[in-house]
């Protein structure tokens, strides 16, 4: 097993909101707000490659959309999409699912819309997005750079980050914030999972919230 197979199952055990409470904790951003899944899919977790789309003008692109992030792609990466959130144009659809699923992608992430949902689940690839709708990206938008500075929901995304996706949101860990991350958001969940054994195990919620410093618990200063 590699270091990123090692970093993907870690994340895989979390959920968006452990990620996010670990962020939190460590004084980073990282969550882009809005983005659902597309189909009953659970989570997604990968190394991002990143796809800029613009509005289609006079500069025509060299490749269709996405086609170069997928033939880059393997079974540790997730394609990231920005499309500035626009609900109106598709970026994404069946044929582009069809070529991720093939190369073991884990998944994509799109600040915009895709289309073609109904076929996501037989392809068995997770797609999370903003919206669906039907029109084409064709004369509408353009990719305008791949694996380069992108923005996810007013988060910066950089070829190589770590994403996580799930019923939440989208989490989103720079590449050298992973290690810090994940034992924060590890040792969340334990606490968590203490709390709630608490719970069923009788204690009052006054009792877990002093045992626990529930209010306290994503305080830097390590007590929490």
């Amino acid at each position: 097993m590699t270091e990123d197979d090692t970093v993907q199952r870690r994340l895989l055990g979390l959920s968006t909101c452990n990620v996010s409470d670990a962020l939190d904790k460590l004084g980073l951003k990282g969550i882009a707000i809005g983005i659902r899944p597309v189909w009953n899919c659970g989570r997604a977790a990968g190394r991002a490659l990143t796809v800029k789309i613009v509005a289609a003008g006079a500069a025509k692109s060299r490749h269709h959309l996405g086609t170069e992030a997928i033939d880059a792609g393997g079974d540790c990466d997730l394609i990231v999409v920005d499309n500035g959130g626009r609900c109106d144009v598709s970026c994404w659809g069946g044929i582009l699912a069809t070529g991720a699923r093939r190369k073991g992608i884990t998944g994509v992430v799109i600040d915009g819309a895709c289309r073609d949902a109904d076929e996501y689940e037989g392809i068995g690839l997770p797609v999370y997005s903003r919206a669906v709708v039907p029109r084409s990206a064709r004369g509408r938008v353009v990719q305008e750079s791949f694996n380069a500075l992108i923005q996810l929901g007013g988060v910066q995304v950089r070829a190589g980050d770590w994403v996580l996706a799930d019923e939440n949101g989208i989490a989103v860990v720079p590449v050298g914030e992973i290690g810090r991350v994940l034992l924060e958001a590890e040792g969340l969940l334990e606490r968590e999972e203490a709390m709630t054994a608490a719970v069923l195990g009788g204690a009052t919620m006054a009792e877990v919230d002093r045992e626990f410093r529930y209010e306290a618990m994503l305080d830097s200063d390590g007590k929490g």
